[in-house]
């Protein structure tokens, strides 16, 4: 699968590497291939813990707060999903996630 915005590619990986969390894709770190800038936006999910953004993207192709991700889960979030997605990113509805 892949993820895009504009004409970045941002990451790409197989279908069976990637994990699905309430509609949203999450990739594996290792497959991460475009710019990710740390964004200073906070935000907490009560399950799965605080959650780290990224700007994304180059030159025109740039989204703030464009993929985030949870470095470190709370205790139950890897129960409850199935496996360990501690790094793992998801994208906003701006970018297309393909196959």
């Amino acid at each position: 699968m892949k993820a895009v915005y504009g004409s970045t590619v941002l990451a790409e990986a197989p279908a069976d590497a990637l994990v699905k969390i309430e509609g949203n894709w999450y990739f594996p770190p290792s497959s991460l291939v475009g710019e990710f800038a740390e964004s200073d936006t906070a935000y907490h999910c009560p399950w799965k813990g605080d959650t780290q953004y990224w700007d994304v993207g180059t030159g025109d192709d740039k989204l703030a707060d464009g993929a985030w991700s949870y470095p470190d889960l709370l205790p139950g979030a890897v129960e409850r999903v199935g496996t360990d997605f501690a790094g793992y990113v998801a994208f906003d509805r701006k970018v297309t996630v393909s196959e």
